[in-house]
């Protein structure tokens, strides 16, 4: 099975490098409810469900419902 936090670990500096999400402070994996908890530098928070997901598809749902 497929970490999906260190997935996250991984996601985050590549995407604090685009123009879209450089304010992106942190990803957080929750397995319970499937879901990613993307924060941003002003507090706002986006949640992306990736239920079911492999690794590369928790990748696409991530950058698809957080931009």
């Amino acid at each position: 099975m497929e970490d999906k936090q260190k997935i996250c670990d991984l996601l985050l500096p590549a995407l604090q490098e685009t123009r879209s999400l450089s304010d992106l402070v942190s990803l957080e994996y929750d397995s319970v409810e499937e879901v990613v908890l993307a924060t941003f530098v002003n507090g706002y928070q986006k949640t992306a469900n990736v239920a079911m997901d492999s690794g590369i598809a928790m990748i696409r749902d991530v950058t698809k419902q957080i931009v």
